[in-house]
């Protein structure tokens, strides 16, 4: 078994010392090759065609795939609509889609080649073609989301099952990486030692001569907006009502009923999305940068993508042009908090690939540079707009081991990362389960973006990574602060979790608590902005020692490996200030309430963050039906004693499954209904 981790977007991944790169849920008999664009030019141009599979790379600029593609004798590009990758977009992202793919088509022809658009199946379109075209390799992306990589899966299992071992293309997925990388192996653990080392950040690559076309093919009309919706009604795939509801209501909306006055704290995001539109009251331009009806986001081709980058970045510069002082106005609605506004503009492009992460640091620095004489200062950059398009095009990285068995989810505590389960996944992997461990936004080598943190915020991504990653109910383990946000997971998506592992979490028990007080309006204020730079400047004189006193049992454990990944990242500064705004009033019996029986405690009994006795107390009281184990360790056992904790969640995770009755609601209101 191995671990593999991904990046959200084809920028950096941080692969660690000890990751191997092999891909544990693909077993077909097709064969995989990997290559990154510092080894994509070295391919020695073949006899034979290329089928070359979009997806969410909707470009011609910058793509190492394309790249690695034209070096064959023919090339034929494909955009299949297949119900599974497509069922959780909504109008909107199929209208970016539209004309993204009208741009993709019209750019590859004006190369010399074509777009081919199929609907249905995907394993079946490329069955069909390969034998049509007589295509020795498939080209296509590497991707994280659960469905798509199923697509992919089921592709390579098709393309083995059909065609004998010398006859099966080749399924070649491709990625990019950030920087220029001589060894994946030598980055170190610490970002100060990695900003040491001042690495050169990959040149976009130009669009590559195409070769010839493949002739005499269909090559399928692009739908209208009407087609599409009237397609994807049709679709057997889609999700049940439970999770499509799960995926698109906010926590606060989930307390709200339950006649709790909660603020939004800024959590929504796609409700402040769906907000901007709104707040535009002008008539829609002709030439906008805003094409679809709502007007959320910036959508087009690569080139219109491009054309209101340069009108963010040139914000403070002002302009003539209509149809750029239109995007500064949605700039200012979408600011809420200083650079907030690139990821709610421009996120939607990047996720469909319309343009690459590296293309958008490019221009950003490329503006940069023109604002001041060619030079980069050490001491940041100039203006937000540079700043918060540079910053966007960060990685964020999970972990997924294990083939089969039981889902479970390890979630980490408050300035803590996906390898403080370091001595875990693999343990529990081989008690026969299927491990995830995630790196929560704002942590760690995650991305930072500029919003405000809020425990629902937390929440609503954990509960996006379940539905849209792991495709199916889980385990939820959470150490600290990441034991209360599972709660909240468990506690208002019920039909999530399989079961709650809370190893000394964060929050309280309240005997008799029926209801919760609203919650104050969280944004930033001149306070959590002095506080989380003074934080800050605590922490780094004393963080060290604040992590060994967590370890009393096992200080060796606090070892320089975990202290230096725990080393200080500028964008943790943003992350500090929701240590001023987080508000855990929420007892956690309250959010576990008609779950009790599915909850285990694993208390450190010598934390000395909190009173561990008396919490323990409390529950074996008030709340009898909570299992509890108490250890002889700190406020981390899972890290400080991971072979007792591995052994306890192995041993719970069995008793648990085994027990059907307990389970029956969550698997009658949370599997996916023939998902391929």
């Amino acid at each position: 078994m191995a671990i593999l981790l991904f990046p959200h977007t084809p920028t950096l991944t941080y692969h660690r010392h000890s990751i191997s790169l092999t891909p544990v849920r693909w077993s077909s008999p097709a064969t995989t090759v990997r290559f990154t664009t510092s080894n994509a030019k070295k391919n020695t141009t073949t006899q034979d065609t290329a089928l070359l599979w979009y997806k969410n790379d909707l470009r011609v600029d910058d793509h190492p795939g394309l790249i690695a593609a034209s070096k064959h004798k023919a090339l034929l590009p494909l955009y299949v609509f297949d119900h599974r990758i497509l069922r959780d977009f909504n109008e909107e992202m199929f209208e970016l889609i539209l004309y993204a793919l009208k741009d993709l088509r019209d750019s590859l022809k004006d190369l010399g080649s074509n777009l081919m658009i199929r609907f249905g199946r995907t394993e079946s379109v490329i069955q069909d073609l390969v034998k049509e075209v007589r295509a020795a390799n498939v080209y296509t992306q590497e991707e994280v989301e659960y469905d798509s990589r199923l697509v992919i899966d089921k592709v390579k299992e098709t393309l083995g099952d059909v065609f004998l071992e010398k006859d099966c293309p080749k399924i070649s997925l491709w990625g990019s990486s950030f920087y220029d990388l001589k060894n994946m192996m030598d980055i170190p653990l610490s970002y100060d030692e990695f900003q040491r080392l001042k690495l050169d950040v990959h040149l976009p690559l130009s669009a590559p001569n195409f070769p010839s076309v493949v002739p005499d093919l269909a090559w399928g009309p692009l739908p209208t907006l009407n087609d599409l919706k009237e397609f994807m009604d049709e679709s057997p795939y889609k999700l049940k009502d439970s999770w499509s509801l799960i995926k698109n209501t906010s926590a606060a909306y989930v307390l709200q009923n339950d006649r709790i006055l909660m603020s939004d704290g800024g959590t929504n995001i796609q409700g402040s999305l769906n907000s901007l539109g709104s707040q535009i009251t002008k008539k829609k331009l002709k030439k906008s940068a805003s094409i679809t009806k709502q007007g959320n986001f910036v959508g087009g081709g690569t080139s219109d993508v491009l054309d209101a980058l340069a009108a963010y970045l040139k914000y403070f510069e002002g302009t003539a042009r209509d149809d750029w002082q239109e995007l500064h106005e949605r700039l200012r609605n979408a600011e809420t908090r200083e650079g907030a506004s690139f990821g709610f503009l421009f996120g939607p492009v990047l996720q469909l690939g319309v343009v690459s992460g590296r293309r958008v640091y490019n221009e950003a620095i490329k503006y940069e540079k023109d604002r001041n004489g060619g030079f980069l200062s050490p001491f940041g950059y100039s203006c937000f707009t540079v700043a918060s398009s540079a910053d966007h095009v960060c990685s964020r990285e999970y972990a997924v081991m294990g083939g089969e068995g039981p889902a479970i989810l390890l979630v980490h505590g408050f300035g803590a990362f996906l390898e403080h389960y370091r001595d875990n996944i693999t343990n529990i992997v081989d008690g026969g389960n299927r491990v995830w461990a995630i790196t929560l936004l704002g942590f760690g080598r995650s991305e930072k973006p500029n919003v405000v943190y809020t425990e629902l915020m937390w929440a609503e991504l954990l509960r996006s990574f379940i539905v849209d990653v792991v495709g199916e109910p889980v385990h939820l383990v959470g150490n600290s602060f990441g034991g209360y946000f599972v709660s909240i997971v468990a506690g208002l998506w019920p039909a999530l979790a399989r079961s709650v592992v809370l190893v000394n979490s964060a929050g309280h028990y309240i005997p008799g608590y029926s209801s919760v007080p609203p919650s104050k309006e969280r944004k930033t204020t001149g306070i959590a902005w002095l506080g989380a730079r003074g934080l800050s400047f605590y922490l780094r004189l004393s963080f060290r020692n604040l992590v060994k006193r967590c370890y009393p049992t096992k200080t060796d454990r606090a070892d320089e490996r975990l202290l230096n990944e725990m080393s200080y990242d500028p964008g943790v500064l943003v992350v500090l200030e929701s240590i001023f705004t987080f508000d855990p009033s929420i007892p956690l019996n309250y959010l576990l309430k008609g779950f009790m029986r599915k909850v285990l405690i694993i208390q450190g009994m010598k934390d000395p963050i909190s009173d561990s006795k008396t919490k323990v107390n409390v529950v074996k009281k008030h709340f009898k039906e909570i299992a509890i184990k108490e250890l002889d360790a700190g406020h981390c056992p899972h890290d400080e004693l991971p072979e007792e904790v591995n052994s306890i969640i192995r041993e719970w995770v069995v008793n648990i499954e085994s027990r059907p009755g307990i389970l029956e609601q969550t698997a009658s209101d949370g599997n996916r209904i023939a998902a391929i």
